[in-house]
């Protein structure tokens, strides 16, 4: 199916609305990595302070992801987006009017969090309207909104300069207040929404061990990718001495990489199948980190990081290709928990980059690490690979016969 036929097969006004909604949402979510440099060098931070302070708004996106995605299979994800733009307003009023201190920072950004939880809006949005053959480009234009990281890290550091740190918050309303007029006119609620979750059914999907391994899985890519989008700009300050400006601008360069790639990795799954590409996007990952690791040079930095991100970027397009088909009936609850999952894992980047950074005094530490992470993944996906195709071809086929049995006894009893 190609790119255009597949937009049509759903409703576009509604992908677009769930692209703009994440794109502004990562815009916000990441301001407090976008302005770290800023902030740090104005509170005299450390650097364990600096990677611990944006991680928190990674944290408070993993804990709304969760609640963000059973109101939104409850209520609709047009009605929950919509709420979720109204309430991020309060924390960017308290970034632009007050937040002095370190720890009134954090709380800052344990509120930021709310955009994170977008995630949990922007997919259920999207994959909806989609049907399965589509559902890889759909969820791959909708995860590209992560773009919004780019016009953060690209805008933020800019404005710090003109405006100050705490004016950047206040600009933020701007397209907050746009984003929400144009979500509320264009996005429309799923023709059919699902039966809300019951405690029984969230048992069982807890008790559902491929979710643990997609949530584990997302927290590599998508924490990856998410905590280095917040951590790169302080990166490449500290380590490379570079103006708090070009900083933001390499960061930028990375961050474009992973938001541009993301539906190339939905489209490889559409094609090729998730289960076979990941092992190569992972193993890639793995390899590029360990370049990182080395800290050479600037330009080949440079390079190297982009790769890195890039793959990350892919790596977050293909498992959400395989989300929808694997747990297409709960696809709210499902995203928030795994969304959640990856938001864990973007806590854990930055703050173990910083702590390393000063209990040996070296990023390379940190990125090593993140290697090992890579590697266990490929172990798991290789060992596991087989059964997975198996089993989920198994209940694909008997989801398809219950669907075919149902429409035989309908036409029988219309008969009758």
């Amino acid at each position: 199916m190609n790119l255009i036929k597949a937009i049509k097969s759903g409703h576009p006004g509604s992908l677009f609305s769930a692209f703009l909604h994440f794109d502004v949402s990562f815009m916000v979510w990441v301001l407090l990595g976008a302005l770290g440099v800023f902030i740090a060098q104005d509170l005299n931070l450390t650097a364990t302070q600096k990677g611990f302070m944006v991680a928190v708004p990674l944290l408070g996106g993993a804990i709304f992801r969760v609640v963000v995605g059973f109101l939104s299979d409850r209520f609709g994800p047009k009605k929950t987006g919509m709420g979720c733009l109204m309430l991020v307003m309060a924390p960017l009023l308290w970034g632009w009017l007050g937040a002095d201190t370190f720890s009134e920072v954090l709380a800052l950004g344990l509120l930021l969090g709310i955009a994170g939880a977008s995630f949990a809006v922007a997919m259920p949005l999207a994959s909806r309207w989609y049907p399965p053959e589509a559902q890889g480009i759909a969820m791959g234009i909708a995860g590209a909104g992560n773009s919004g990281t780019v016009i953060a890290v690209l805008a933020a550091p800019r404005l710090a300069q003109e405006f100050g740190w705490h004016g950047v918050f206040g600009l933020a309303l701007i397209p907050v207040v746009i984003v929400l007029g144009v979500f509320i006119v264009l996005a429309k609620e799923p023709p059919a929404l699902p039966t809300p979750v019951s405690v029984r059914q969230m048992a069982r999907i807890l008790h559902e061990p491929d979710l643990w391994w997609f949530g584990l899985f997302y927290s590599v890519t998508f924490g990856g990718f998410v905590g280095l989008a917040s951590f790169l700009g302080m990166f490449f300050y500290d380590q490379y001495q570079v103006t708090r400006v070009m900083a933001g601008n390499l960061t930028a360069l990375c961050v474009l990489a992973g938001s541009g790639f993301r539906p190339l990795g939905g489209y490889l799954g559409d094609r090729l199948g998730g289960l076979k590409v990941l092992p190569w996007l992972y193993g890639c990952i793995a390899v590029a980190l360990v370049g990182i690791g080395s800290l050479p040079p600037l330009t080949l930095a440079v390079v190297v990081m982009v790769v890195t991100m890039a793959v990350l970027g892919m790596g977050n397009g293909t498992i959400f290709q395989m989300v929808p088909q694997r747990f297409r009936e709960d696809i709210g609850f499902v995203s928030g928990l795994i969304g959640a999952a990856g938001g864990l894992g973007g806590f854990f980047v930055p703050s173990l980059l910083g702590w390393l950074k000063d209990l040996t005094g070296s990023f390379g530490t940190g990125f090593l690490l993140f290697a090992i992470g890579a590697v266990m993944c490929v172990v798991a996906l290789l060992r596991h690979r087989v059964l997975w195709q198996t089993k989920w071809t198994a209940e694909a086929v008997g989801e398809a016969m219950a669907a075919r049995a149902g429409r035989v006894r309908m036409e029988v009893s219309c008969g009758g």
